[in-house]
């Protein structure tokens, strides 16, 4: 017999608005919530974009990932090549490194994220692969690894090259793997200042170049970039209560659009919609009619955290569906898959989740076995 149980998700009270686009006024943009993966805007998202700092994103996690390993310790030092020090020569940003320093890996990885500094960057790879040319390598083999398909790195900074290329797309998936896998380290990436006690000279305190850090909205990342044939770009990530949205758009023609519109684009998408979690990996508890078991039910789980982003007018369409052949028959091993979860708006299937035993579930002995099967032929499904 088949079963189809309906109910509704969890309702919550909510304002439903008026669901439209906004206009963002950049070459190119994307918004994703952090947990569902849904996109909730993008425009021309595939755009092949010069990073120029944004870059400065995956320097950061080769980093972390070493460090995360215990390949590479924060305390560790490494000296400052002429290469690193001529780029806190030319006008570009800087953390004003000099030759033959030896800096800690936790400045130089400040020195990347607050102050955005090119020449932290060229330390940090050396330090790191012996060679910026080979660090590239490493980012590159990473930024594959994370599904990133439209990305090359040349360079650890960011900085002018015209291989050195990805779309707001790509770093919009970087942007979700580096908070997602260091959320430690990812602390970083909100810090406001950062003050480089240099060699020959009073130390020198920077600000984060991030804009929106500033604006106490609950922006805690993650990067900013310019070059002069991309003009401005931000990378930024606004969390509210347990939501996270991500913010990727290139192409402004102002600093102050930058700010603004990101800002617009991120207030837009906690505004007019909402994220669910429909259930959570080995926790999630839904419970099944058996058959000839030792007890009526059975408990499944899914064997994955499952969030579901919505438009808040949409909520009163939001249904959560059981199906499965039921009552299931004992018996019933753990990991057994035994149900769909299907998630609907509109009647309309939008995700099926399989569901499996999260418990053992015996069959009755013989006598009960034939005792329930003669009660079922004389008095039907009971």
């Amino acid at each position: 017999m088949k079963k189809y149980l309906l109910f509704l998700i969890f309702y919550l009270k909510l304002t439903v608005s008026v669901y439209s686009n906004p206009s963002v006024d950049a070459r190119t943009a994307i918004l994703i919530d952090f947990h569902s993966d849904e996109i909730l805007y993008e425009f021309d998202p595939d755009t092949q974009i010069y990073p120029a700092s944004m870059t400065k994103i995956m320097t950061s996690i080769i980093a972390f990932d070493l460090l995360k390993k215990n390949k590479l310790s924060l305390d560790d030092m490494f000296v400052v090549s002429e290469k690193a020090w001529r780029l806190s020569q030319s006008g570009y940003s800087s953390m004003f490194i000099m030759v033959n320093d030896q800096v800690s890996v936790e400045d130089l990885l400040k020195g990347i994220i607050i102050a955005s500094g090119n020449d932290a960057c060229v330390a940090l790879a050396e330090g790191i692969a012996g060679s910026e040319e080979q660090f590239a390598e490493m980012m590159n083999e990473k930024a594959i690894e994370i599904g990133m398909t439209s990305s090359n790195f040349t360079n650890s900074s960011g900085i002018n090259d015209p291989d050195n290329v990805s779309t707001v797309r790509d770093i919009a998936i970087m942007s979700k793997y580096l908070i997602e896998n260091y959320p430690i380290y990812y602390e970083l990436f909100k810090e406001k200042t950062f003050t480089w006690d240099r060699t020959g000279g009073d130390p020198i305190k920077q600000g984060n170049r991030n804009p929106l850090l500033y604006k106490n909205v609950g922006v805690d990342g993650v990067k900013t970039g310019y070059l002069g044939v991309e003009k401005y770009s931000l990378a930024s990530s606004m969390k509210k209560n347990d939501r996270r949205l991500i913010a990727v758009v290139s192409g402004f023609p102002t600093k102050k659009l930058r700010s603004s519109e990101s800002l617009k684009l991120l207030n837009w998408g906690f505004r007019n919609s909402n994220t669910y979690k429909v259930s959570e990996k080995d926790k999630s508890l839904f419970e099944l009619n058996t058959w000839l078991g030792k007890k009526e039910k059975v408990q499944a789980t899914t064997k994955e955290d499952y969030y579901i982003t919505i438009n808040k007018k949409d909520i009163r369409n939001l249904k959560i569906a059981l199906r499965y052949d039921g009552p299931i028959v004992a018996p019933i091993q753990k990991g057994d898959q035994i149900a769909q979860l299907e998630i609907l708006i509109k009647d309309k299937l939008i995700k099926s989740l399989p569901l499996y035993a999260a418990e053992n579930l015996k069959k009755v002995n013989f006598f009960k076995s034939l005792l329930a099967s003669i009660n079922y032929l004389i008095w039907g499904d009971v």
